[in-house]
This record gives C-alpha cells, structure tokens and sequence, in this order.
C-alpha cells in the first residue's frame, strides 16, 4: 500500500525496538569499538554463525539476530520513504548504529 505508510512512526518503533535489544545485550552505544563490532557481526559470514545459535535457543545470539533483523527493517524503512518522497531520520541510536554499518560495508567493499 504504498503511499499510506506512516514512516515517521515505523521509523521511531523500530528505534524504540533497537534500543530495547540493545539494553537486553549491554550494548553501550557510545563505545564505538562495540557498535563497530556488533556491525562487522551484522554484515559479515559471523551473521550464519548468530542464526545457526540463536535457532539452536542461544538466547544472546538470537537477541542478536533480532536486533539485525530490525537493522534490515529500518534500512528498508528508510528506503521505501525515500522512493516515496520523504526524508525519513533515525534517533540517536539508530544513527549510531547505522554509521557503524555503513563503515563497516565501506570497509569491506574497499577490500
């Protein structure tokens, strides 16, 4: 139904829902040495490894697999209200984190 999606408000549930995963891993948001490594983890073949543990009930590493999956959602979020006509912005922690994943996918296609 394009067109009628209010991506303001997906934008920000999906905030709400990163955060909360982040709190369920200890994530701290402003250690960038962290979020980095969560990103490398979210983007690289270490991903499999998370779903192949957290189908196996590893609750961590299905939390992990969550929070990526979330990622994926806000990434296609923001891309769908871009084809539509609106700047669509994360909060702070989606910008935290999609800054490391955007380094992180730089990184690797420069490599």
């Amino acid at each position: 139904m394009s067109g009628f999606e209010n991506y303001p408000a997906e934008v920000k549930a999906l905030e709400q829902e990163i955060e909360r995963m982040g709190i369920a891993l200890g994530i701290d948001w402003s250690d960038e040495v962290q979020v980095r490594t969560l990103a490398r983890e979210a983007i690289s073949a270490e991903h499999d490894g998370t779903m192949t543990a957290a189908s196996h009930g590893d609750r961590p590493a299905l939390a992990r697999a969550e929070l990526f999956g979330l990622a994926a959602l806000m990434l296609k979020t923001m891309e769908e209200s871009a084809h539509e006509g609106f700047l669509t912005h994360g909060g702070p922690v989606w910008k935290i984190f999609g800054r490391a994943l955007w380094a992180e996918y730089e990184t690797r296609r420069r490599t």
